[in-house]
């Protein structure tokens, strides 16, 4: 790891001075308060989850300032739009430390965009909470590093096995894996093919395209030819969109049990709604659904709130897959200064490491990477879905749970071309 000298300060503080020169709102200048600093997207390509994330955090700062704020102080967030650029996040984080002097930090949203801080908080030695990265501990085995997301251990390598756990439950033997070339559905696709030869499965075919591919013809006419008995697939939103509608006009060969994986943006409100029932028969990953088995103390009442104000700001409508655990990564930082009695960051990672945290997704026991000891992802596949209704979405039955087994609502649905319909 490189170390950070005055001269390369020099150059970060200078491009927070143009990035962060207008910050989405300041810390007051009364003294006294926490004042936690972070970056987070407003714009860009990541946006509508970065906005979503801050409503949620939002909401925890006014719970707890209203409750007497922790310690007898009151909570203030001094934060900064990156612009969804991870070139933007040196110079914010540099900023945040050496001249806003901030008490606590929490990270970018987002893998790419942590990954080019995390040697500068690791150098100086920061307590972080991670805010939907994956794996970017993974090579530091950092002390102070706390995930809020579902992964489980050692997330760059496993954070999707659930899917190929499914798989090898029913049985399926071989695959086509299609991923973008972009960092996080390459890495996730690389991941996952070794999690398939692991389980002995075949991978009969990889299937490459450029990011912000819409036309998926070609590689769906691909898969046909392959017949495997499962796809896994790893895009971002606007390709997991094209992908689905491709499916439509293409078809699907009846030799695929299974489709779906890693495909980013289908979790969002806005592409419910847009897909519809095209989603029907697709299994995907997500973190928090309404199902019974999910109900835990106090999401329910978090999400109507956040809802309520959903509409009003401009911000994800359901609310489902980012926004409780953002919520709950205030949690965390909560319960470990309560426990502890100040922001001293050593006291407070000691705490977290050796203790389970209960928060409205459930209790969170950190291993020693601070990633979850225990993955809790959830694959479900989607059925009976109609068009044009998203309050569908809002109560049981439209998303089952089929992994992980403790928190199963339903079994697989297959072949996929019968699931669909």
């Amino acid at each position: 790891m490189r170390p950070i000298t005055r001269r390369t300060f020099g150059k970060l503080a200078a491009a927070a001075s143009v990035t962060a020169a207008a910050p989405i709102r300041l810390a007051k200048s009364a003294e006294g308060p926490i004042r936690i600093g972070f970056s987070i997207a407003q714009t860009g390509n990541i946006a509508s989850g970065g906005k979503a994330g801050l409503a949620a955090l939002e909401l925890w700062r006014g719970d707890v300032n209203a409750a007497g704020g922790l310690v007898g102080r009151q909570v203030e967030f001094v934060v900064y739009d990156d612009q969804s650029q991870a070139s933007n996040v040196p110079g914010i984080y540099a900023k945040l430390m050496d001249i806003d002097k901030v008490d606590l930090l929490l990270l970018p949203y987002g893998t790419n965009l942590t990954a080019v801080v995390m040697p500068m908080v690791v150098q100086r030695n920061r307590f972080v909470i991670g805010q939907f990265e994956i794996g970017q501990n993974d090579k530091f085995g950092f002390d102070k590093f706390f995930e809020v997301a579902p992964w489980g251990p050692k997330p760059g390598a496993n954070w999707c096995r659930g899917y190929f756990d499914l798989a090898k439950r029913q049985g399926y033997k071989t695959l086509v894996v299609v991923n973008s070339d972009a960092e996080f559905s390459a890495n996730a696709a690389s991941a996952g093919a070794k999690i398939a030869e692991e389980y002995g499965m075949k991978v009969l075919s990889v299937q490459h395209y450029p990011p912000n591919t819409v036309d998926f013809s070609g590689i769906l006419r691909t898969v046909n030819a392959a017949a495997p008995d499962y796809v896994f697939v790893a895009s971002y939103p606007a390709e997991s969109a094209a992908l689905i509608r491709g499916i439509s006009e293409i078809g699907i060969a009846d030799s695929v049990q299974m489709f779906g994986g890693a495909m980013v943006g289908v979790q969002y409100a806005q592409q419910l709604a847009s897909l519809g029932s095209a989603l029907n028969g697709v299994t995907n990953y997500d973190t928090y659904v309404a199902a019974p088995t999910m109900n835990f103390p106090g999401v329910g009442e978090f999400l109507e709130r956040y809802q309520k104000g959903a509409e009003r700001d401009k911000v994800d409508a359901l609310g489902h897959f980012l926004p409780p655990f953002f919520y709950a990564g205030g949690q965390l930082i909560a319960a470990a200064v309560k426990a502890a009695g100040t922001v001293d960051e050593d006291k407070m990672a000691k705490w977290l490491h050796a203790n389970a945290t209960d928060t409205i997704v459930g209790p969170i026991k950190f291993g020693p990477d601070g990633n979850w000891v225990e993955s809790r992802i959830i694959w479900d596949q989607y059925r009976d879905v109609a068009d044009n209704n998203l309050d569908q979405f809002r109560k049981p039955g439209k998303q089952v749970i089929l992994q992980p087994e403790a928190l199963q609502t339903w079994k697989l649905a297959a072949p996929y071309s019968k699931a669909r319909n």
